[in-house]
């Protein structure tokens, strides 16, 4: 029988290679697309994506957030400038609208 400590530096010389994390990436569906001119991103939401605008607010004088969806519950976050430019912020999933707090009367 080999001594344990020659046989674990071979060991760990074959399974860290094996457990160390792949080279893939997991790529997201708008992955090449974070800033773009408004009308553009738009149509990437609307089309590839699925997405409509679910709600809005103002950020700023030059700036709104808008919240698109897809039927399936996917989010994303988009702040829009004035410029004419939009950007993702944020994605998310399992989103749920219409949580309105009724009203106890």
């Amino acid at each position: 029988m080999r001594p344990i400590l020659t046989t674990l530096p071979a060991l760990l010389g074959a399974l860290v290679p094996a457990l160390a994390p792949s080279q893939v990436q997991a790529v997201s569906p708008i992955a090449e697309v974070i800033c773009d001119q408004t009308p553009r991103l738009e149509n990437r939401l609307k089309t590839t994506m699925n997405s409509e605008r679910e709600g809005l607010g103002l950020r700023g004088p030059e700036q709104v957030m808008e919240l698109w969806t897809t039927p399936g519950g996917d989010w994303t976050m988009v702040v829009t400038y004035a410029t004419g430019k939009s950007c993702i912020v944020a994605m998310g999933e399992a989103w749920q609208g219409g949580l309105r707090a009724q009203d106890p009367t």
